[in-house]
């Protein structure tokens, strides 16, 4: 009775410091505790995976999936560690009693760890006096040792066994709450290191060997059951690949890139170490590419390193990880199996090192980086990357120079552009394609982007949004090491024309054009710029007389206020809007228009936009059928009202009699002047400030206006 109030007691003082400051282990398990607790007090809830006999107290993730690693897994109900069952009664109500190391592995079923203590001459040590810890292998752990090493020990045991043994031990009392993650524990055998690792999933590791059965105390420490045993540590991951005959390759290509003294360097790392075949299996070709560039070379190996020791145990499920290269990869298991980026391709896993852990794959991981541009497309992008070889763009591209492949999504590619000819395609592809290396970051509002035929292509920055002519960005930019990618929602279609010629020459604008050339607004449409222009056709202005439109030209500041509340300074493109709120955009005419996107649509003023990006060199238009009018700004003439209600029927007009319109500024607007000399016609920009000043210096003759 003594005995139990003493295991009790000990239990007590255990879960009191546990709760002052647990660890990730710890609230496992009391999550563990939590999902059993119908089952009766002290129960708690572990997953296996079905046909082995791996347990698991399970993340929620695991939990709820109910898999491991893939592998569907069933609910077991056990006693939580330190409890025991008592016949007749629910759960687990008694405390296991306390005993010594010796008696406590008998206790959690390490009698295999037990029978090679006494037979070693390790018992009356662990029998005696001290504080110590051991991390006791399980009987399973003893059978998965290969049979030649478990003989060798056993058959030695005076020194061997005793020397293995001890290195399982430390010589303090460590709970799990002490065994924080990358610390090197002290062991009993030659005070070599034991590597520890403590996962926010709740495993711990000792040289990458899981707790199984953690915390079980005993009279003169505690004693942890791990499912595998452990080997001395004492090669550093440089140690490993100079020696290992498998990875020679990876040795001389970590020599060239600089990169293997770090291999040797104190830390906490992670390699995934390509095996000879590996490299054999990019190709003579790639390969000489790799080593003939020592910053992609870098990037290639750095892309296989971790900052942190991942232990093969310690992965339940698929895990994303920064790689010392700066991009990440994911970390799974299918199985036994480890994945990387969700590919079976660990032969050898958990060569634990004194400063991390290496585990052999059969495929070389490429990163972005070290990846030539043509080799950054994905299968969306792949008709467009057809395209570029079939119509040789990619065998013309120079392995010295960079490019940046704008790329359209393979949806882009509808049967009437695959029905081109050959040289449109051509054209269209040239669009695609650009003379420099340009990553997203050094992208900015009105930069211009020169392709390899010359032309150059506008890039514009929105709240929410990059986009380049019409087409906008979508995610997924990559760089690698002699290009950029940038995929596009759309084909690109850059301008050729000025608003006023794409106006004139589309026809059915014919009211709109004559009504800017009276209100002197035409050269806005012909100069150089970046405006938005929301274009009334003549739909807009059907049924309206020779009278009505007279009325209209009758007032300029009205006809100025009206048509100049349909263009924006700034280019603005359907993909550049926010979608599902009202974009604001101030009007020449100082009024805002109110524009939104949704479901694949435009509307201004709630009008619909039935064409939109028709891309223009000084600007974007975007077709409407009706006209619009600054909801802020009322009418003073009965006539004009009359007549804009028969044009406008999305909004209603405010009336103030003897209300008169303002004059506005045109200090946006230059008049597009022809100066003719010897017969040679120059047309140049003036601010139509310094119009008449401009007229006198080519001569009033030289002069003329259109």
């Amino acid at each position: 009775m003594k005995l139990l109030f003493v295991a009790a007691f000990a239990l007590f003082v255990l879960s009191t410091f546990d709760n002052v400051e647990s660890s990730a282990y710890d609230k496992i398990v009391a999550h563990s505790r939590i999902r059993a607790r119908k089952e009766g007090p002290n129960v708690c809830a572990l997953q296996q995976v079905m046909g082995t006999k791996k347990k698991y107290f399970s993340t929620c993730r695991n939990w709820y999936q109910g898999a491991i690693c893939g592998k569907k897994a069933t609910v077991l109900y056990e006693c939580c560690p330190g409890y025991m069952k008592l016949e007749g009664m629910r759960g687990c109500p008694a405390v296991a009693p306390i005993d010594h190391v010796y008696g406590t592995l008998g206790l959690v079923k390490a009698t295999s760890t037990q029978k090679y203590s006494d037979v070693s001459k390790l018992r009356p040590e662990i029998e005696g006096s001290g504080s110590f810890t051991i991390f006791a292998p399980s009987n399973d752990a003893w059978e998965l040792l290969d049979e030649t090493v478990r003989g060798a020990l056993v058959s030695n045991v005076n020194i061997e066994l005793y020397n293995a043994l001890h290195y399982h031990m430390a010589n303090k009392r460590l709970f799990t709450k002490d065994l924080r993650n990358g610390m090197t524990v002290t062991s009993m055998y030659n005070d070599l290191g034991l590597q520890i690792n403590h996962y926010s999933n709740g495993v711990v590791t000792v040289n990458c060997a899981r707790i199984i059965h953690g915390n079980q105390v005993a009279t003169n420490g505690v004693v942890h059951v791990i499912d595998r045993v452990i080997s001395s540590v004492g090669n550093t991951i440089q140690d490993v690949v100079d020696i290992d005959d498998d990875l020679t390759t990876l040795s001389d290509v970590a020599q060239n890139a600089g990169i293997m003294e770090k291999l040797g360097q104190p830390g906490h790392y992670t390699l995934f170490a390509p095996t000879n075949e590996a490299f054999e299996s990019l190709g003579s070709e790639v390969l000489e590419r790799l080593q003939g560039d020592k910053e992609v070379l870098k990037a290639l190996l750095n892309y296989h390193l971790l900052d942190s020791v991942q232990c093969s145990e310690a992965i339940m499920t698929g895990t994303s990880y920064e790689t010392l290269e700066g991009n990440n990869i994911e970390i799974g298991c299918d199985g036994e199996s480890l994945t990387v980026n969700g590919i079976k391709m660990v032969l050898k896993k958990d060569i634990v090192t004194t400063n991390g852990v290496i585990h052999l794959i059969d495929k070389v991981l490429m990163p972005d980086s070290a990846k030539q541009v043509m080799e950054l497309m994905g299968s969306s992008q792949s008709v467009f990357g057809d395209l570029v070889s079939e119509l040789g763009f990619s065998a013309a591209m120079r392995s010295n120079a960079e490019y940046t492949l704008l790329a359209p999504l393979n949806v882009a590619f509808t049967d009437e552009v695959m029905s081109m000819d050959q040289d449109l395609l051509k054209i269209i592809l040239e669009n695609h394609i650009l003379k420099r290396k340009i990553v997203l970051g050094e992208l900015f509002n009105g930069q211009r982007l020169e392709t390899i035929a010359g032309k150059h292509l506008r890039v514009f920055i929105y709240r929410t949004a990059v986009c380049i002519e019409n087409s906008c960005l979508v995610r997924g930019s990559k760089e690698g090491s002699n290009g950029a990618l940038h995929l596009m929602k759309i084909l690109l279609n850059p301008a050729e024309k000025s608003m006023f010629e794409i106006l004139t020459e589309k026809g059915g604008f014919k009211i709109f054009l004559s009504l800017m050339e009276a209100a002197g607004l035409t050269d806005l449409l012909k100069q150089e710029g970046d405006f938005t222009l929301f274009a009334p056709s003549d739909k807009a202005f059907a049924g309206l007389s020779q009278t009505d439109l007279s009325l209209l030209r009758s007032d300029m500041n009205a006809l100025r206020t009206i048509l100049l509340y349909h263009i924006n300074n700034g280019i603005i493109i359907g993909g550049g809007l926010e979608t599902g709120v009202t974009n604001l955009l101030k009007s020449l005419q100082g009024s805002n228009l109110r524009v939104m996107s949704a479901n694949n649509s435009m509307l201004v003023n709630s009008v619909q936009v039935p064409q939109s990006d028709i891309m223009a060199t000084n600007g974007v238009i975007h077709f409407v059928n009706q006209v619009l009018y600054p909801g802020d700004i009322p009418v003073g003439s009965q006539d004009l009202l009359t007549l804009l209600k028969r044009l406008i029927t999305y909004m209603q007009i405010k009336y103030i009699s003897g209300f008169r319109y303002k004059e506005i500024p045109l200090t946006f607007l230059r008049r597009i002047i022809t100066q003719v000399h010897e017969g040679t016609v120059m047309k140049m920009d003036w601010d139509v400030v310094n119009e008449t000043v401009a007229c006198i210096l080519f001569g009033e003759n030289g002069c003329a206006f259109y």
